[in-house]
């Protein structure tokens, strides 16, 4: 089946009127979490987890994705209007979008950064449609030797990139390995740090600790910082760009969505860095770089493109090599491999209605939020206007009753709000939970793989540097776990040079 065939498949498979309708319950949903801040995604996603266990793969991961994407719009809303983000990749919105509405243009802002988002978005969807494919192909040719090393270099690229300190990163990525292997071992069938408890013989509820981390722990983070809003309350006008605004964002456009694919694809907060990146490589390439931070339309364009952009790239490791880039296709990958569904390679093959039916549902995802983000901007400045001491025990009500659904058990409950302490904490002495959760779903399949090397190479190391595919990615993966620590070994040899 060549590619266009591919894709009049996918679309017949996303047009469908159940897919049709969880794919807009999905962006709606998504845009509403953007919208209010403090919930974000990963939370959403969790909480909304238990609730598709009766769909079918395709329908599930279809509202899911557009959780997650939805997100990404949804959050300029409030970082233009309240100068809040309302997502972790909207950060950088507020520092133009905020002074543009002060300026009487939020409508302008608003508009940009929908349209913006909607190109990026589609942009990022285009590339996904045609490198997928034959990266699937690719990863065909992969053995458990390039599977370990490529899943050694996520971890490394993910702790490296890490907005926090390395050794605490390091440490996030150790404990969340150690908590993926609680459980049943696969190969010899005992139980391993279970302490004798029978509700962890099949492992940590990989929901219930998402739920703790991102829903109870954000919640009670935010509870510290209730405080009056200050919402932007002039009518908004004008929301569709005038010729001169399409002029000054354009490129700013095309380069954010080139920047967010690609950051999106690496392991990592994507959508972060590429926000930044595009933000700084547009005041560097500007006329006027002063003016940044002060209200002008190209702060808003790229940035918004590049983190819109990223969703796309994110999709690409998961479909294709099953492994997550981000924390929200980390749960994506624990939701496939729940229905049965183990993503990689095969899953071309396998399932090419779950592969091309979701990444279609992606263009059409992208068409409904452009139409839902622009007509319903005033619902959603009145959302913003709901008190946080009604709408944070909402969320927790939420997260209980999710984690006990999930198999009604109480021990569930337990672990989700033991993980809503431990996040809490985390945030609190800056550690950052991202290292933690991919580390844990990574962890039974980063074992599998080093024991199934060991097995075939008898116990030599030297297969990861023999094949050269395992050996690109091996010899990446040290270089950069050693990159740090050059600097000391630097320093310390001059020093002995110098005596």
């Amino acid at each position: 089946m060549g590619l266009l065939d591919s894709i009049i498949f996918g679309f017949h498979v996303a047009l469908q009127p159940i897919n049709l309708l969880l794919c807009f319950l999905g962006v709606l949903v998504g845009t509403l979490v953007g919208v209010l801040p403090g919930i974000g995604p990963v939370g959403a996603i969790s909480l909304l987890l238990p609730s598709t266990f009766f769909l079918t793969p395709t329908g599930a991961i279809i509202m899911l994705g557009g959780i997650y994407y939805g997100a990404q719009y949804g959050g300029s809303t409030t970082s233009i209007l309240v100068n809040i983000p309302g997502e972790s990749t909207s950060v950088v919105t507020c520092l133009d979008g905020y002074q543009m509405a002060l300026k009487g243009r939020a409508g302008p802002a608003l508009g940009i950064a929908a349209f913006g988002s909607f190109i990026g978005g589609t942009l990022s969807v285009i590339g996904l449609t045609c490198v997928a494919p034959p990266m699937a192909e690719l990863a065909l040719e992969f053995g458990p030797p390039e599977y370990f090393s490529l899943m050694f270099l996520a971890m490394t690229v993910l702790i490296y990139m890490g907005r926090g300190s390395l050794i605490k990163s390091l440490t996030m990525a150790a404990l969340g390995l150690f908590l993926g292997w609680v459980g049943m071992d696969v190969i010899s069938g005992q139980p391993r740090f279970t302490f004798g408890i029978m509700e962890l013989m099949d492992g940590i509820g990989l929901v219930p600790m998402l739920m703790g981390i991102f829903g109870i722990s954000e919640v009670l983070l935010n509870v510290e910082k209730l405080g009056e809003r200050s919402i932007f309350q002039d009518r908004i006008r004008g929301l569709l760009p005038s010729r001169e605004d399409w002029k000054a964002s354009m490129g700013p456009i095309a380069r954010g969505s080139l920047l967010g694919f690609f950051f999106g694809i690496l392991p990592g907060s994507g959508g972060i860095i590429s926000t930044f990146t595009s933000y700084t490589l547009e005041k560097k390439i500007s006329k006027y770089p002063e003016r940044f931070g002060t209200g002008i339309i190209e702060g808003v364009a790229g940035p918004e493109a590049a983190n819109n952009a990223a969703t796309g790239g994110a999709y690409i490791p998961l479909l294709t090599l099953g492994l997550p880039s981000n924390v929200s296709m980390a749960v994506l990958l624990g939701a496939l491999m729940i229905y049965g569904v183990q993503p990689g390679p095969l899953l071309l093959e396998k399932n090419p209605e779950l592969f091309w039916g979701v990444i279609t549902s992606l263009y059409i995802g992208n068409l409904m939020l452009l139409v839902l983000n622009l007509p319903l901007i005033g619902l959603w400045v009145q959302i913003l206007k709901i008190p946080y001491p009604l709408l944070y025990p909402l969320i927790i009500l939420f997260c209980f009753v999710g984690a006990y659904s999930l198999n009604n058990s109480i021990f569930e409950v337990g672990v989700m709000a033991g993980f809503g302490i431990f996040g809490y904490l985390l945030r609190k002495f800056d550690y950052e939970p991202t290292p933690l959760v991919l580390g844990m779903v990574l962890g039974p399949m980063f074992e599998n793989a080093f024991r199934q090397t060991m097995l075939l190479s008898r116990g030599s190391f030297a297969i990861l540097v023999t094949r050269p595919i395992a050996a690109v990615f091996t010899i990446v993966a040290l270089l950069l776990f050693l990159s740090p620590f050059l600097p000391i070994l630097k320093s310390a040899c001059a020093k002995r040079h110098r005596n």
